[in-house]
C-alpha cells in the first residue's frame, strides 16, 4: 500500500469512528475515559519502555538537553496524563447542549445544538503526553483523533494511544477502535497526503514552532486551527500601581519564559517611567532578563542596557530577554499592540477603569486582560480542563480550546406537517 492509499484508509477509519462516536452515552464515554486513566497508571512500565527507546532516538538526533525534557515520560508525567484524563471525564459533556432555541410564527420549533466537528487530526511536536490529551479531549467531544507526532516519539505515542484504545474497548461495547489513531510512519510526506483527505478529515490543529504550524497550514487542504507565535505585551498606564505592575510584568516574563503566554513586551507610559522603569530593570535582573530598550528608556537606564532593534518589537524571544518601549499614553500602546502583536494574549495595568475598559474593547488579542498577568492563558486556569491549543484565528474557535470549542452545531426543526407557502 502506498503513503496516499495508507492515509486514505485512516482517515476513512476516522470518518466512520467519528459517526459511530454520535451514539456513544455520556456515561460510557467517561467510563472509558477513567479505564484509559487506569490503564496509563497500571502500564507505566510499557509506557517508559517505549519512551527509552524514543529518547535513545532523541539524543541520536542531536536534541538539546531542553527537547529531550520534554520528551521524557516519567512516573510524575504519566500520573498527570492519567490525572488529565479523569479531569476530563468530570466535565459537562459539550455534546447536545442547546445554543437556541426558539419558535417561529407559523409553529416551526427550531432548536441550535452543539455536535462533534468529526476527525481531527492533531499535529505535534516532542511532548507525548499530549497524545493523552488531545485523544481524552476528541473523544470526550465525540470527535474521531488522528495523532501525528515528531518521530522522536512515535514509540511513546503508539503505546499510549494502544493503551487507550484497548482500555475504551474494555469499558465499553460501543467503543470504536479507529476512534484514536496514531499516523503510523515518520515520513513527512503522510502530513500532506493525510490533509488531502477532504471527504473524510474535517479540522487539522498543529502544536509546535511557528515553523510547523506555516507548513502545516501552507500544505493543508482542510481547515487549520492556527498559532503562529505568542508575542504578548504588559502595558503599564499612568494610572498604574507600582508594586502591582512590577510583579505582574515580572510573573508574564519569567514565570515560564519558553511558553507561547510569556510577556515578550513591555510598555509603560512616559508620565511614570522615571520612577517605575529603574525597579523594574532591577527586579528584571533577578531573574537574569535581558531589557532590550528603545532611545527613551536607555535614557533612564542608561548605557548598561542593550538598545533595541526594529526587528524586537516582532520577535517572540521564548527566552529570558524582554523588548521596553516608552509611549505616549494609551493611544500609542494599543497602536503597537495592534501593528506588532500576534492576536494572542495582552494586559493592561491601571486603577483606571475607563482606560481598562478602552484597552480591552480596542487590543484586537484573543485574550486581553486589566490587572492580570499574561500567564492565565491557558485552558486550565480558564476552567476548561485540558487544552487542546490556544487559537489566535478570528473565524470559529479563538484563545485556549477545551471541550466546547471542539464542538460544531447544527439547528434542529419540528413542525407538525407545515410546508412552505
Amino acid at each position: 500500500m502506498d503513503l496516499t492509499d495508507q492515509m486514505s484508509e485512516l482517515a476513512g477509519q476516522a470518518k466512520r469512528a467519528s459517526r459511530l462516536l454520535t451514539r456513544i452515552s455520556t456515561d460510557d464515554k467517561n467510563a472509558c475515559l477513567l479505564e484509559m486513566a487506569e490503564a496509563l497508571e497500571n502500564n507505566t512500565a510499557l509506557i517508559q519502555k517505549a519512551n527509552a527507546k524514543d529518547m535513545d532516538t532523541g539524543r541520536e538526533m542531536g536534541l538539546s538537553q531542553a527537547m529531550l525534557d520534554r520528551l521524557l515520560l516519567n512516573d510524575d508525567r504519566i500520573a498527570g496524563m492519567a490525572t488529565g484524563l479523569r479531569e476530563v471525564a468530570q466535565l459537562p459533556d459539550p455534546v447536545c447542549r442547546v445554543l437556541d432555541e426558539r419558535k417561529r410564527p407559523n409553529g416551526l420549533i427550531l432548536r441550535k445544538i452543539s455536535t462533534p466537528i468529526g476527525v481531527i487530526v492533531i499535529i505535534y511536536e516532542s511532548r507525548p503526553n499530549v497524545t493523552a490529551d488531545a485523544a481524552g479531549l476528541c473523544f470526550k467531544s465525540g470527535n474521531a483523533t488522528i495523532l501525528r507526532g515528531g518521530k522522536e516519539a512515535l514509540h511513546s505515542n503508539r503505546m499510549i494511544a494502544q493503551l487507550m484504545v484497548e482500555a475504551g474497548c474494555n469499558a465499553s461495547g460501543d467503543f470504536p477502535e479507529h476512534s484514536i489513531q496514531v499516523v503510523p510512519t515518520t515520513d513527512r510526506a503522510a502530513i500532506s497526503e493525510l490533509l488531502a483527505q477532504t471527504e473524510s478529515v474535517d479540522l487539522c490543529i498543529p502544536r509546535g514552532g511557528e515553523g510547523l504550524i506555516r507548513a502545516v497550514a501552507e500544505c493543508s487542504r482542510v481547515p487549520v486551527i492556527k498559532h503562529y507565535k505568542g508575542i504578548c505585551s504588559v502595558y503599564i498606564d499612568r494610572a498604574a500601581n507600582s508594586e502591582m505592575a512590577l510583579q505582574i510584568a515580572v510573573n508574564s516574563k519569567t514565570h515560564r519564559p519558553g511558553v507561547c503566554n510569556a510577556m515578550e513586551t513591555l510598555l509603560i507610559d512616559e508620565d511614570i517611567a522615571a520612577s517605575v522603569l529603574p525597579r523594574m530593570d532591577e527586579a528584571m535582573k533577578k531573574y537574569g532578563v535581558e531589557l532590550r530598550a528603545d532611545e527613551k528608556a536607555l535614557e533612564i537606564l542608561g548605557d548598561g542596557c542593550k538598545a533595541a532593534v526594529t526587528e524586537d518589537w516582532d520577535m517572540e524571544y521564548l527566552d529570558l530577554i524582554c523588548a521596553v518601549r516608552l509611549v505616549q499614553g494609551l493611544d500609542e500602546a494599543i497602536d503597537h499592540i495592534n501593528n506588532h502583536g500576534s492576536g494572542h494574549t495582552d494586559t493592561i495595568v491601571t486603577d483606571d477603569a475607563a482606560a481598562a475598559a478602552r484597552f480591552q474593547n480596542e487590543v484586537d488579542s484573543s485574550t486581553v486582560f486589566w490587572n492580570a498577568s499574561t500567564r492565565f492563558t491557558d485552558g486550565g486556569q480558564f476552567g476548561m480542563g485540558a487544552e487542546i491549543g490556544i487559537s489566535t484565528d478570528k473565524i470559529g474557535a479563538r484563545g485556549p480550546m477545551g471541550l466546547a470549542e471542539l464542538t460544531s452545531y447544527k439547528w434542529l426543526g419540528m413542525g407538525n406537517g407545515l410546508i412552505r407557502e
